[in-house]
């Protein structure tokens, strides 16, 4: 594996469980997984960056792993506030004032919510098919029909039988996700064992439904981050430095996110990954690392 050491840290709302690569003195790099992935998508990444001296951080997020919350009484959401409002707990928690943010899915949406509401916090910005900031007021809108029908383990999730379905069936569900979303990723039924662990946390499924259930307005979200919501609706313009990687081959269909090109205003750079599927770091790490090595050669813009 490419991460050197496992540890903990506290934040007000959760102890967060990261692994790490790489000199202290090293450019922050904070790499940031989705669902129903882990950091095991990034062991391959984490050497190659080292070897450029960044300090690699890869927290699980919250629901994922070791990570837990700190209260019981505390709301398990997994709206697209909290996860930002997670990142920069984590970065202030080790004292980073600012590093370079790279992530795809739930990931991904952690990175741009915290591109655009904290654009100081970050040195520059890797994300996975353009901008992940759901438009939550537009959710309910229809797709074309082949869109939607991948879309369908969302719309189980709103459900109180796809709630009992992830609970009771949650790797076999995820496995079919991993092999549906990576078609031409021949590997990915060898990784996911590597993977199924973080799906066991005690917080997964709950904070899983909310996410699924709050982006398309279905439920209310946790109110300590109605403030943040209310500014993500206006759908901020990211003005950091980022570079935008497109997947050629992902089985999650839905609109080309070269499309998003006018929520960025900063330096931006596209690169589409021919062949690759919804999990980059794993399935291209030399693609995914070269992005990120943009922001540590500082020539970017």
């Amino acid at each position: 594996m490419g991460f050197s050491s496992a540890k903990r840290v506290s934040t007000s709302t959760l102890d967060v469980a990261y692994e790490q690569a790489g000199r202290p003195d090293g450019i922050p790099v904070v790499l940031l997984h989705g669902f129903p992935y882990d950091v095991r998508a990034f062991d391959e990444v984490a050497p190659l960056l080292t070897a450029r001296n960044a300090l690699v951080l890869a927290p699980y997020l919250r629901g994922f792993g070791t990570t837990s919350f700190r209260a019981e009484s505390a709301m398990r959401s997994g709206q697209q506030a909290a996860l930002g409002h997670d990142l920069i707990e984590f970065m202030d928690a080790l004292g980073i004032g600012s590093a370079v943010l790279a992530g795809y899915d739930w990931g991904g949406r952690a990175a741009c919510v915290t591109a655009a509401l904290h654009p100081e916090r970050v040195r520059g910005l890797v994300t996975v098919d353009g901008y992940n900031i759901q438009d939550i007021a537009a959710a309910n809108e229809p797709s074309r029909p082949e869109w939607e029908q991948t879309f369908w383990y969302q719309f189980y999730f709103h459900s109180e039988r796809g709630r009992q379905g992830l609970e009771r069936n949650r790797e076999e569900l995820c496995a079919l996700l991993w092999r549906t979303w990576s078609p031409t990723w021949y590997g990915a039924e060898e990784a996911f064992p590597a993977s199924a662990s973080s799906l066991h946390n005690r917080d997964f499924v709950e904070v899983v439904v909310h996410s699924y259930r709050h982006r398309y307005g279905l439920v209310e979200g946790d109110p300590r981050y109605q403030r943040a919501e209310d500014l993500l609706a206006e759908q901020p313009r990211i003005t950091v430095p980022t570079v935008m990687l497109e997947t050629g081959a992902d089985g999650l269909l839905g609109p080309s996110s070269s499309g998003d090109r006018s929520y960025f205003t900063g330096p931006y750079e596209h690169r589409l990954l021919e062949g690759v599927g919804h999990n980059p770091p794993q399935e291209a790490p030399e693609e995914f690392a070269d992005a990120v090595a943009v922001f540590l050669r500082r020539e970017f813009g």
